[in-house]
């Protein structure tokens, strides 16, 4: 029992030896001894029972000096200095060729100028510009007069202010009216009052259609909705038109009351003024007198003239 506990404790104390000349070889040493575990550990000799990569790590590391690995460091050195400067070459090259490329179209967007061309005045003569103090009077700028009327033409005459209408009236064939009726209008009058006027709503061929349809083509507007021809006067003055008894223009609408010149005894009768005569008679001119749609016409003297009314603007 004691020989085989000593021959246990010799093994194990075989294996720290090995262990402790793997631990020497790792650190670079190549002595014998420890290429010799090397070898016990490969199965070159007795086995001991080392793990394979133990084994492999071994043989990496063993049989290597201390001046072969310095060589190795060296080698790997050089190797690193030169991909960095195989690295600083190419990107210094790239810099260079982006350079040269910039360069170049710079020069080809740059223009020459043109020469520059000095040219030196001359003084023709000292005398060339007078320097005198003295000076021409104004007295010849002082003949002009302002005195005399403004012209607006050569002559007064070129303008006459009779064709200038006064009238503030929207539509310029009422402001024609207006001014022949200067100092005759009512006061306050409003020329651009509302007309009522939405177009022609009355029966055709009756008399208040032809009165809507002519004074539409005179240019002169007239109520839509004034009703029955025996309301036109009131219908027309509450809306703001010039209502009297008196003929004035052609265009005046004429109002027959009920009966009166032969009027409908019931509807009354309206008609428009063509012609007003020096003497006060008037020619009018009206529809369904003779026929529905039969336009005829009528004078009147300035006696029967003045018995009916009239509807102005």
């Amino acid at each position: 029992m004691r020989h085989a506990a000593h021959k246990a404790a010799k093994v194990s104390n075989e294996r720290f030896s090995v262990a402790k000349a793997l631990f020497t070889s790792s650190r670079g040493s190549h002595t014998a001894k420890a290429v010799r575990m090397v070898q016990l550990a490969n199965g070159e000799g007795a086995v001991v029972g080392l793990e394979p990569a133990v084994a492999e790590k071994l043989n990496e590391v063993a049989p290597m000096s201390r001046r072969a690995m310095r060589e190795a460091a060296r080698v790997a050195g050089r190797r690193s200095a030169f991909m960095a400067s195989a690295s600083l070459a190419a990107l210094v090259g790239t810099a260079a060729t982006a350079m040269a490329v910039g360069q170049q179209n710079a020069s080809e967007m740059t223009f020459a100028d043109n020469a520059t061309t000095t040219t030196q005045m001359k003084r023709v003569s000292d005398n060339a510009a007078s320097r005198s103090e003295s000076r021409s009077g104004l007295d010849a700028l002082a003949s002009t007069s302002n005195s005399g009327d403004w012209q607006l033409g050569e002559t007064s005459s070129s303008m006459d202010a009779n064709l200038l209408s006064k009238s503030i009236a929207d539509n310029p064939n009422v402001a024609v009216l207006m001014d022949q009726d200067a100092g005759l209008l009512p006061s306050g009058f409003n020329p651009n009052h509302a007309t009522g006027d939405t177009g022609n709503d009355y029966p055709y061929g009756q008399c208040t259609w032809w009165a809507y349809t002519r004074r539409a083509q005179l240019g002169l507007p007239a109520g839509s909705h004034f009703g029955d021809a025996r309301s036109w006067g009131d219908s027309a003055r509450a809306l703001g038109y010039w209502v009297d008894n008196t003929a004035r223009h052609v265009g005046d609408i004429v109002v027959f009351a009920p009966g009166q010149q032969g009027a409908d005894g019931y509807y009354g009768h309206v008609a428009i003024v063509e012609e007003v005569n020096a003497d006060g008679s008037i020619k009018i001119s009206e529809s369904n007198v003779k026929g529905l749609g039969v336009i005829s016409d009528r004078t009147f003297t300035a006696q029967e003239a003045s018995q009916l009314t009239y509807i102005h603007y």
